[in-house]
């Protein structure tokens, strides 16, 4: 028996010797006779001859019968009649009249004339795989080239679609040739000329694939103009016929208008707008490719049950054909009467009609054994594809967003739900898959049939779609809720993961345990390096570090929180040069096994937290925050932990601060402000610079260099600035009240051209977190511009800016217009005067800011006529230095 030839037991159960003897020997010469070679072997190699053997088995059209070939007398073949889609059998043009034509020509300008919304879902369409400025550049063409009667699923038409692709990519470079070298047309012109390079490489060796998407896009375009042409019609604002190709112009610029009306008020601005657009076509692209893959799984899954149907009616075939022969052998040892010779005459024909069966199963079977096996492997192809795009673009973009939240930004733009649909839907078509190679691996081996030359993909798509499984569940086991970035020792924390394909993969039904220990920046690496020793090191102790994930069903997530975890003592490393505590970095490492298919696949899998500082007194933390800062700004794809810049561009620095200050605060930098940040953070007070976005920053220059003359750091200055700012500014800062960034000098400028008791609020160059109060007034020797000592948190908490500002009373207009009590009278506390006593009998005295001899308004009026002259100095905190001389404010406590 040839090796490429055998029957199972259960099909040969009842055969006989001879019988076996004769098929084998029966598809030895069918395979030689026909000089079969697999496809997969030698390129451009005619397998399948050009017939038609079933009514539902058609053949390559392409291909040649070898020469040499001999078929039954009796048995009939139908050619495969073959046309290009633009033609019929007869040779008359299949192509629509010159008004249809016309009419689908017009498709690509009435889909311009949509309203928004529905220009967004004919935008949702498009994207890198078939990019728009294409569909609009090549309109007429494509248009008028795509026949409905092209059928891409169909793979005899692979010659004709390379044609009809090249062509394009013709008319494409003729297009782009053409455009003038203009400032406009610049950008367009690079974008078709990538779409080129791209059609040319991803879609080289499929262009069936690329007619397929053309015209998915091409239908979804006609599906949406004919939805707002019908929309419109049943409104009976029309003036033309309901069934109308085309809308009436002044019809689309009413609903136009008509649509910009209702979108107008609830648009947000351009850019978030924008983004928005984006994701949308993102998700509507992403989602399209993956009713694409289902609809290609369910096909498969069909044409494995045919080839199942079909192996068990050969069965049966090949079970009559072994009785056959042994009827013959049982008449060849009767005597040679008529009867008998008659009989063997009539069991001779029966056994050629069944042998001429056989062999148009075997030559079916092989076929459909081999478009399927390219099929699943285009399918996994597609789908490993897909499957890089949501995990190594979406998913990290995702992270990405959520390492900047921990700076500030808003981390609503990738929606986690959406990638979880996602991961979800790849999960159970790679599962599906899967089983599919397998089946069809079960079925070649009940009928092994490998013609010489034979290259069994199988094996090879099988552990492809088990690396593509094991890949989608250790990428999506990720930490929904990060933990604190800066963590104090012996206080409470908490933090959630989760399993994005936990549901689809029945995870659950075996709950997973979770374990989370800390481990220091080496550590991390060696895990990154495959070090498996690593993953029982740990660099301290957390309390209540293992929990079980819960599958919730009205979110289908499969997740863990830790609620109660606690970082009882922490091992650090040996510190070298100037590095400190809060230079270190440790990460969450968060363990757990996961069985999937019931144990038939176990994967190990593991995931790190954001970097996080460990601290163990407050007054650690703005250093802390400023390693994390730093790491989430400028940490970069794919680095070894955790690596980061030394030095990094001003404009990427101005940029995190702005992120970081307006998420704690409530209101964003301004230009200004950052250009003042800027000059602080280099040093630069006297120097003329305006622009420092192009120069580097150094981490030493960020937070480890004292400021000219101080004894702080630029980001222990800036912190402060913003400690006070959010916890007893905020509402002022918000309103607009505060400028805080500006120097001592350019308050004295800016004020002294100003009427009286005009004031601005400033924060102070030598007091962390202070607050001055610059005013200009008149003390007995003329018009002067004064400067209050600063206000620090201290002082805040005692008595609040507003209270403050309400107590000077000489101070009337805040800079440069804008009358004090317009500013800042919601934010007084007025005394009342029969205020009861407290419930422990006491009564709270008043505290009022006073400033000795500043105790008149600008007309010359008595403010506090009954306050007493004993002031006394608030306390400030030691060793702070100040560069200007200022006024210091006293406080008035009268008895009430």
């Amino acid at each position: 028996m040839p090796p490429w030839l055998t029957i199972s037991p259960a099909m040969d159960k009842q055969s006989t010797s001879s019988a076996l003897d004769l098929y084998c020997q029966f598809a030895q010469d069918f395979f030689s006779d026909l000089n079969i070679q697999c496809p997969n072997s030698t390129p451009n190699t005619q397998c399948y001859p050009n017939t038609q053997l079933a009514s539902d088995t058609q053949w390559a059209p392409d291909t040649q019968w070898a020469p040499d070939t001999q078929w039954a007398p009796d048995t009939q073949f139908q050619p495969f009649q073959y046309f290009p889609p633009d033609t019929n059998a007869g040779g008359s043009s299949k192509r629509s009249t010159v008004s249809e034509e016309a009419a689908a020509m017009s498709l690509w300008a009435k889909a311009q004339h949509l309203g928004e919304e529905a220009l967004q879902q004919v935008r949702a369409a498009y994207g890198d795989h078939f990019p728009i400025e294409v569909r609009h550049f090549l309109a007429g063409w494509l248009e008028e080239k795509m026949w409905p009667d092209f059928d891409p699923e169909n793979p005899s038409y692979e010659h004709y679609a390379a044609e009809l692709v090249q062509a394009m990519i013709n008319e494409l470079e003729n297009k782009a040739s053409t455009m003038a070298n203009t400032d406009e047309l610049f950008l367009v012109k690079m974008k078709l000329n990538d779409s080129i390079t791209m059609f040319k490489t991803r879609y080289a060796n499929n262009n069936l694939a690329l007619v397929r998407i053309i015209k998915h896009c091409l239908s979804s375009d006609l599906k949406i103009v004919q939805q707002y042409e019908s929309t419109w019609n049943s409104a009976g604002t029309s003036t033309g016929d309901s069934n109308s190709s085309s809308l009436p112009q002044a019809s689309a610029s009413r609903m136009m208008e008509h649509q910009q009306q209702i979108i107008q008020p609830q648009q947000q601005p351009q850019m978030m707008h924008n983004l928005g657009s984006a994701l949308e076509a993102t998700n509507a692209e992403i989602t399209t490719q993956i009713e694409y893959l289902r609809s290609r799984t369910q096909k498969t899954a069909e044409d494995c049950r045919h080839i199942e149907q079909q192996q068990e009616s050969f069965a049966i075939k090949y079970h009559e054909c072994t009785k056959v022969n042994a009827q013959l052998q049982h008449l060849a040892t009767q005597p040679r009467t008529p009867i008998n010779l008659a009989a063997e005459a009539k069991w001779k024909q029966q056994k050629e009609l069944l042998e001429n069966m056989l062999s148009q199963f075997v030559a079916s079977v092989l076929q459909m054994r081999l478009q399927l096996s390219d099929q699943l492997k285009e399918t996994i192809s597609l789908l490993n594809a897909l499957q890089m795009r949501v995990l190594d673009e979406e998913l990290i973009h995702w992270k990405r967003e959520q390492q900047l939240a921990g700076n500030g930004a808003s981390h609503v733009q990738t929606n986690l739900d959406s990638i979880q649909d996602w991961c979800d839907a790849l999960a159970e078509l790679v599962w599906t898959n899967r089983q599919q190679v397998k089946e069809a691996e079960r079925l070649a081996a009940k009928l092994a049939l490998e013609p010489p030359g034979f290259v069994n993909i199988l094996p090879n798509l099988l552990n492809q779609a088990t690396q593509m499984l094991s890949s989608l569940v250790t990428s999506t086991f990720i930490i929904e809720k990060q933990p604190p970035q800066v963590m104090k020792t012996n206080t409470r924390f908490s933090s959630t993961v989760r399993l994005l394909v936990g549901g689809k993969l029945n995870v659950h039904m075996n709950p997973p345990q979770v374990k989370v220990s800390i481990i220091s920046e080496s550590q991390a690496n060696s895990l990154l390096k495959n070090d498996k020793n690593v993953k029982g090191d740990s660099s301290g102790e957390i309390l209540n570090n293992t929990g079980s994930m819960e599958y919730h069903q009205a979110t289908r997530q499969l997740s863990v929180s830790f609620r109660n975890m606690q970082l009882k003592k922490i091992k650090r490393a040996e510190k070298k040069g100037t590095e400190s505590v809060m230079d270190e970095k440790f990460a969450l490492l968060f363990q757990s096994q996961f069985n999937v298919g019931g144990g038939e696949l176990v994967f190990q899998v593991w995931t790190l937290s954001l970097p996080v500082v460990v601290i163990v007194h407050g007054n650690q933390e703005p250093h802390a925050w400023a390693t994390v800062t730093w790491d989430n700004a400028f940490a970069e794809a794919g680095r070894p932990p955790f690596t980061v810049p030394e030095k990094v561009p001003w404009h990427a620095v101005a940029e995190a601060l702005n992120m970081k200050f307006k998420s704690s605060t409530g209101r964003a930098l301004t230009e200004d402000n950052l250009r003042f940040l800027g000059e602080k953070a280099f040093r630069a007070g006297n120097s003329n610079i305006q622009d420092y976005s192009s120069m580097l920053l150094t981490w030493a220059q960020f937070c480890k260099e004292p400021l000219q003359e101080r004894n702080f750091t630029f980001w222990e200055w800036f912190y402060s600035v913003m400690k006070v700012t959010r916890e007893h500014l905020r509402g002022p800062w918000t309103d607009g009240s505060i400028l805080g960034f500006v120097r001592k000098k350019q308050a004295e400028e800016m004020i002294s051209s100003c009427p009286l008791g005009t004031f601005l609020l400033r924060f102070s160059d030598s007091e962390l977190g202070g607050v001055v109060i610059a005013w200009y007034g008149n003390q007995g020797n003329g018009p002067a511009v004064s400067m209050l000592h600063p206000f620090t948190s201290k002082d805040f908490s005692i008595r609040s800016l507003g209270d403050r500002l309400s107590d000077l009373q000489y101070l009337t207009t805040l800079y440069p217009d804008t009358p004090k009590d317009n500013a800042f009278s919601k934010y007084y506390n007025p005394f009342r005067d029969n205020q009861p006593p407290q419930k422990n009998g006491y009564v709270m005295p008043v505290l009022v800011t006073h400033v000795p001899g500043w105790d008149r308004l600008p007309n010359g009026m008595p403010s506090y006529p009954s306050t007493p002259q004993n002031m006394f100095q608030p306390q400030s905190p030691e060793g702070s230095v100040r560069d200007t001389p200022s006024v210091v404010s006293g406080v008035e406590n009268p008895a009430r």
